[in-house]
């Protein structure tokens, strides 16, 4: 018998991921449920060669549920989750509503996928697991086996984010404006980006904080730190960029012992969910395009940042809407079977 599952926010981006990363895998359900707001009820979704109907989530009886794939964005979450936690189902969680908290781990298995342990096996949890932001989850992947190396010190990223980490508004309000700059008439104001996206650079993700970083860059810093290591040095500048899904960054490390760039290529060669293209030649690195629709993180260009003792710089990029949302999420509820975390299915 297989488990029984809740995707919640279903006809999202990040919720049909999952859908269709749930049939990819084969995930060991009998039951798969899509659960949205009472406005998207009997809207039909895929689910491999099946269709399903969206079902209130305000109506929904979440004791029947084993585990429940959470992406309906933060302030549902805040009120939800616990909800659906207390009818004994495990939240994960790909918002942001939850990633701060003590009592909830914050979770990229390849990482720190061993933290599951000890968190079920207390008898006051939340059930509740936090999938981190789309942007910190594959820096991490390729910084982690690394870090294991040679212990890093300090990280400074800029990223270059698609407008589907904005939702299927922000790949939406793209396409428009693209075919405005050929289709006169067509022309399309902001509306979900501060200024236009297309053929442009927005260096603004999320809101303004006080000391002038933006709560995206923010969230990378933190949630590395709760990854990782705390005592990790992190600065980012979060750019979003004119394309569709997948996320690039540019990222300098610097390291408390040596590492040479054949050094880490070997390492992250062997390293769970990478994999290294680093031709040193036209075409023989990773972008985008390349990265949609695949499960890996792609890391090119690894070389010596010479500015600093024991630095390198690379390229990394990941498709935002697998690894760093559905996919990630899904594999955290495979970590859960696999370590034998969760009764067994009914």
């Amino acid at each position: 018998m297989g488990y029984k599952v809740a995707i919640v926010g279903a006809t999202g981006n990040v919720g049909r991921e999952m859908l269709s990363i749930l049939a990819e895998r084969k995930f060991p359900a009998d039951e798969v449920h899509a659960i949205a707001s009472r406005r998207s009820v009997g809207v039909e979704v895929s689910y491999g060669d099946r269709t399903l109907k969206c079902q209130d989530l305000e109506q929904f009886d979440f004791s029947k549920i084993d585990i429940c794939l959470m992406s309906a964005g933060g302030t549902v979450s805040k009120e939800w989750s616990p909800h659906i936690g207390s009818k004994g189902a495990i939240v994960i969680d790909n918002s942001s509503a939850w990633r701060y908290d003590v009592d909830v781990p914050l979770v990229v298995p390849e990482v720190n996928g061993h933290v599951l342990d000890a968190y079920m096996a207390r008898n006051n949890r939340k059930n509740i697991i936090a999938n981190p932001n789309c942007s910190t989850a594959q820096m991490v992947v390729a910084l982690k086996p690394l870090h294991d190396e040679a212990t890093i010190k300090r990280i400074v990223v800029s990223t270059y984010q698609s407008v589907s980490g904005a939702g299927k508004e922000g790949m939406d309000e793209l396409w428009a404006q693209t075919k405005g700059k050929y289709v006169p008439g067509q022309e399309l104001a902001p509306k979900k980006f501060q200024k236009e996206i297309a053929f442009n650079c927005i260096p603004h993700i999320d809101v303004f904080m006080e000391d002038g970083y933006t709560k995206e860059e923010w969230k990378m810093m933190a949630e590395t730190k709760k990854i990782m290591d705390p005592k990790i040095k992190v600065t980012a500048t979060c750019v979003r960029v004119p394309v569709f899904v997948s996320h690039c960054e540019a990222v300098n490390v610097e390291f408390e012992n040596p590492i040479t760039p054949e050094n880490a290529r070997s390492i992250l060669r062997e390293a769970p969910g990478c994999l290294v293209v680093d031709k040193r030649e036209p075409g023989g690195y990773v972008t985008p395009i390349e990265a949609t629709g695949e499960d890996a993180t792609y890391i090119s260009r690894i070389r010596e940042d010479a500015t600093v003792e024991n630095g390198l710089a690379m390229w990394i990029v990941s498709d935002n809407l697998r690894k760093g949302a559905a996919l990630n999420a899904v594999q955290i509820a495979e970590v859960l079977i696999e370590r034998k975390l969760m009764k067994s299915a009914a």
